[in-house]
């Protein structure tokens, strides 16, 4: 029994949101890269390459996305969810990679004297600004309505960014108005977009690594899940549930202790009324594996 229906919805809005990603990351990484060699601005030039990393990154999520939706099969019993996480892992590396090679180029310039900047330079900032933040606002009513983690950590990626493009605006407008003797405030941007980076990359790293070692799902979501199933007839109590995350998707263990004089069919009877249930109400579980116990009493 698989949430096939309600699991193909959430992909499809998680990749439509991935492709409006790419699609602006694109464009925007563009005109920054366009921008910040007719401008000779390095924390622009430095931002671009951000903005691209968005897009090869958004490249390899969607191809994620794609297959972990393939069906289970011998080799995969479990099926293929956790191509998402593999995605994450290897997107937080490059993430870290590029922000170090940024930061390597910034410091060989820092004794150069770059040409102040002029003002459609910062009409790029700007709108980077807004797009970033716009970004950001819609991949989270996404994210929060699917019940994906993953677009809601990428919505928080798109606020990162949006504060390094700020930054970048506040280094060029210093640059602008302030002469050379604020041209140091150009390279300054570059390395705190750099370090964003780093930082945005580290955290992805951490949490997609937590992931494919099998963390307990949010304390939030595992009483909910208790909670849905307490209640229903036959189930005394819930002894052990474990909710581990795969992807965009959910697999349930649950123990339910049960009145020990109960046929095995009556059991089974209750174990499936549990697993329907909680598939109903979580469109992201996947799947529900229920074990039955004997209820000692208080």
């Amino acid at each position: 029994m698989h949430n096939t229906n309600h699991s193909a919805a959430i992909y499809r809005q998680v990749q439509r949101a991935n492709w409006i990603g790419l699609l602006f990351n694109f464009g925007l990484g563009l005109a920054k890269l366009i921008g910040g060699v007719l401008a000779s601005s390095f924390a622009l030039i430095a931002d671009s390459v951000n903005s691209l990393g968005d897009t090869i990154t958004s490249v390899i999520v969607l191809y994620s996305l794609k297959v972990a939706q393939f069906p289970a099969d011998d080799e995969h019993p479990y099926g293929h969810s956790r191509a998402e996480g593999i995605a994450a892992l290897t997107v937080s590396l490059i993430i870290i990679f590029s922000a170090l090679a940024v930061t390597w180029e910034t410091l060989t310039r820092l004794q150069g004297q770059p040409e102040l900047p002029p003002a459609w330079a910062l009409w790029i900032a700007g709108i980077n600004v807004l797009i970033k933040e716009g970004l950001y606002r819609y991949k989270i009513k996404v994210g929060r309505r699917t019940g994906s983690l993953a677009t809601i950590a990428n919505a928080w990626d798109h606020r990162s960014d949006a504060l390094s493009a700020l930054a970048v605006l506040t280094g060029l407008a210093m640059m602008r108005y302030g002469g050379q003797n604020l041209a140091w405030a150009d390279k300054a941007a570059a390395m705190i977009v750099a370090l964003a980076i780093v930082w945005a990359g580290v955290k992805l790293f951490r949490q997609s690594a937590s992931e494919l070692l099998d963390v307990q799902a949010d304390e939030e979501m595992v009483c909910s899940i208790r909670s849905t199933a307490e209640p229903i007839a036959g189930v005394q109590a819930v002894e052990k549930l474990w909710v581990r995350k795969s992807g965009l998707e959910y697999f349930i263990d649950i123990h339910l202790q049960v009145e020990p004089t109960m046929t095995v069919q009556e059991g089974h009877h209750i174990g499936h009324l549990v697993k329907q249930r909680l598939m109903a109400e979580y469109p992201s579980i996947r799947d529900v594996l229920v074990h039955l116990e004997p209820y000692a009493g208080q």
